[in-house]
């Protein structure tokens, strides 16, 4: 379905995206395709050493999750800017206590429509967006710009 400029309007939603669950095994992925292997994310006897529970997601995969959740909804070669601004570290599911962490390791985006307007002879709106887990942990909040027909 191709979303139409004139059949947006201020206020409205941008539809609701859910993530899989992160698991570590995600983490590690993520570190290989960007070639961040910080040990935050993956060394579980760093992180005891410096005193935190858990390995943390990286913050650019929590973006990643929240521009699939745009790009499902309108087209990337639409996309003319994103912008995220990192609230929270986020744990993959640790295996101890999976229902719990299930809940802090889902990703949930959603969003509004904040603005309509034109430039560079564009047809545009600008949308709010906001990256929560299941427990309502604030991760991430930003915004998009896209060009509409």
């Amino acid at each position: 379905m191709v979303i139409k400029y004139d059949n947006i309007n201020i206020g409205d939603p941008i539809p609701s995206y859910t993530s899989a669950a992160i698991t570590r095994t995600h983490l590690v992925r993520y570190a290989g395709a960007s070639g961040d292997f910080n040990p935050l994310h993956h060394d579980a006897t760093f992180i005891k050493m410096i005193g935190m529970d858990n390995v943390i997601a990286h913050g650019m995969l929590v973006m990643g999750i929240a521009g699939e959740a745009i790009t499902s909804w309108i087209t990337h070669k639409n996309l003319r800017k994103f912008h995220a601004r990192f609230l929270s570290m986020t744990e993959p599911i640790d295996c101890d206590n999976v229902e719990n962490t299930k809940k802090r390791a889902t990703i949930v985006v959603t969003g509004k429509v904040v603005k309509k307007y034109e430039e560079n002879g564009e047809k545009r709106i600008q949308c709010d967006i906001i990256a929560k887990d299941l427990l309502g942990s604030r991760k991430l909040d930003g915004f998009f710009i896209v060009a509409l027909p």
